[in-house]
């Protein structure tokens, strides 16, 4: 993946993405260990999940705030400020006495990711001589940081789940010492921005179809992967290799599948297909086959997983504002905001750890956001020169994909 071209901010650059790739490790690195910490601390399941929920929920509101104070501050200060509150939290995490810290300190650790995620692919753009690099550098540590965080959390948490969150906080301090001295802010200051840009997007009758089926299909991907560590039932070592494949399943739908399926059928009509088959994996999960087929059924779920965040963000910045700030503020409202209560739910609704009712629920959520797409893929595809019923891609397709931001959609 070398870059062809001389890139005086190398190290910078390596450095955002390292950071970028340990955020990411961190929202899927409690996977293998939710069930360990509440045996530890006591907690049921409900309160368990308020691990995602909290981090999923700050995240939301988090992410208007850090693009609206981009205009006065300037990117980089918001970065740098986001990398020390998540290694401040994570570092508390790992000493935390009960479930109520513990899910606090992930509400501060998703505010200090949404302030870097309002922040990182401007900065690396703005340090690169070559976009495409930097892009595919971005999307490369988003697809690993899926991959690789339940393996550390299972590797990591057979000697104690506080190690897990420990490692993520020195990793993140280490890249704070490195970011806060090599990185700079782009020569053009960003414009002030205003709530209202933010929100006037929710009048665009195309974004509101889009946020309605990324609504839908956020609220299952958290149920997935917030749920599912407890249908299996399986040890912290064996669970985190079982949500490894998921995350590898997750990386090629990304890396290797997503963009290349938007060029041929265009964008619209991936998301689609995925949803489809992410709708099919819940009801399998629900169906309960027994557990090695609902790990197999996992690791399809992650490839479809993946196929769709590929491809929600492309059509979000070709579907949103020219301001790309408002549109990833009310993107990521919505995504996140919607996400939010899935693991609280799951955990609530369900009489066991091997209740599928969380599962029914989540394929009931997902049909109304395919019953919305039918609806309105059309509306969204004419918005990004594409066609639907499917028919063979035009032009169109391709000019919504190698923006810098389309990275962030695997977020």
């Amino acid at each position: 993946m070398a870059s062809t071209r001389n890139e005086p901010n190398k190290t910078a650059i390596y450095a955002t993405a390292l950071t970028a790739f340990f955020a990411i490790a961190g929202i899927a690195i409690v996977d293998p260990i939710l069930p360990v910490i509440g045996a530890e601390l006591g907690a049921t399941s409900w309160q368990i999940e308020l691990l995602f929920t909290a981090y999923i929920a700050i995240m939301a509101i988090g992410m208007i705030p850090a693009v609206l104070a981009t205009g006065k501050f300037g990117f980089k200060k918001i970065l740098v400020a986001g990398v020390s509150l998540v290694g401040l939290a994570a570092i508390l995490a790992s000493l935390s006495q009960s479930i109520g810290q513990l899910a606090v300190l992930r509400g501060f650790w998703g505010l200090g990711n949404a302030m870097f995620f309002a922040t990182a692919m401007v900065l690396l753009v703005s340090l690169a001589n070559d976009r495409n690099w930097v892009v595919e550098l971005f999307e490369t540590c988003v697809g690993l940081g899926f991959a690789v965080g339940p393996l550390l959390g299972g590797l990591l948490g057979q000697i104690s789940w506080r190690i897990p969150f420990l490692a993520c906080g020195v990793f993140m301090v280490v890249a704070l010492v490195v970011s806060s001295s090599k990185l700079k802010d782009p020569a053009e200051k960003p414009a002030p921005l205003r709530v209202g840009n933010v929100f006037s997007l929710f009048k665009k009758p195309a974004f509101v179809a889009l946020s309605v089926v990324t609504a839908t299909y956020n609220y299952v991907f958290f149920v997935v992967l917030g749920w599912v560590p407890f249908f299996l039932g399986l040890d912290v070592v064996p669970l985190g290799l079982v949500f490894t494949g998921w995350g590898i399943g997750l990386a090629i739908g990304i890396l290797v599948v997503g963009h290349r399926m938007a060029h041929k059928i265009g964008a619209v009509q991936t998301v689609g297909i995925a949803i489809v088959g992410v709708l099919a994996a819940v009801i399998l999960f629900a169906l309960d086959l027994g557990q090695a087929w609902t790990i197999v059924v996992l690791v399809f779920a992650g490839l479809c997983m993946g196929l769709v965040n590929a491809n929600l963000t492309d059509l979000s910045l070709a579907l949103g504002s020219p301001d790309r700030r408002a549109t990833t503020g009310a993107f990521n409202l919505v995504r996140w905001g919607f996400a939010a209560p899935a693991p609280v739910i799951a955990g609530l609704v369900a009489s066991g750890p091997d209740d599928v009712t969380p599962f029914w629920i989540a394929a009931g959520v997902l049909a109304v956001g395919i019953i919305t797409f039918l609806a309105t893929a059309h509306v969204m595809a004419r918005g990004v020169g594409e066609r639907v019923l499917w028919q063979r891609w035009n032009k169109g397709a391709a000019q919504v994909e190698g923006v810098p931001e389309e990275a962030l959609g695997e977020v």
